[in-house]
Parts: structure tokens; C-alpha cells; sequence
């Protein structure tokens, strides 16, 4: 199963970054008040990216956790195709 890194943006234009095999049923379910925390306080959210398919979970969330770290406008390059 392919996974994929997405990032999603709140109505209050905060970035939200997670995983999974399908990011436009996540984004539902996000906007459902079923998934986080963030979701649920700051909904609702768009997709504004989505990764390349990863192989596998593992691989997904290293780059999750990687992209956690970076500023919001190494994001928003990441988002406009301007970053790798």
C-alpha cells in the first residue's frame, strides 16, 4: 500500500502536516471532527500538498516528521513546487 505525506490548511491558515494512503478521504474526515485535535479546533482544512506515494508507512512518516520541522515558508515552497 502506498502512503503519502500531505499538508493541509486550517481556516485560521495554519499548516497541518500527517500521513496517509488517501489524503482526500483524510481531509474528509478531518473536516468531520474525526481526526485530530488541530483538526478539530481549527477546521476546516484544504489540501494544499501531496507527496509522491511512498512505499510503505515507515518511509511516509520519516518524511512527516522532517517537514514538522521546517519553517512555514519552507512549507509554502514545498507547496508551490518551489522545494524538494
Amino acid at each position: 500500500m502506498n502512503w503519502f505525506v500531505y499538508i493541509a490548511e486550517a481556516a485560521t491558515k495554519h499548516y497541518y502536516v500527517g500521513i496517509s494512503p488517501d489524503p482526500t478521504q483524510r481531509m474528509f474526515l478531518h473536516n468531520e471532527g474525526k481526526g485530530s485535535l488541530m483538526a478539530r479546533q481549527q477546521g476546516p482544512f484544504k489540501l494544499v500538498y501531496q507527496s509522491k506515494p511512498f512505499a510503505n508507512k515507515s518511509e511516509a512518516r520519516k518524511r512527516e516528521i522532517q517537514i514538522k520541522k521546517w519553517t512555514r515558508e519552507k512549507k509554502l515552497k514545498l507547496i508551490r513546487g518551489q522545494w524538494s
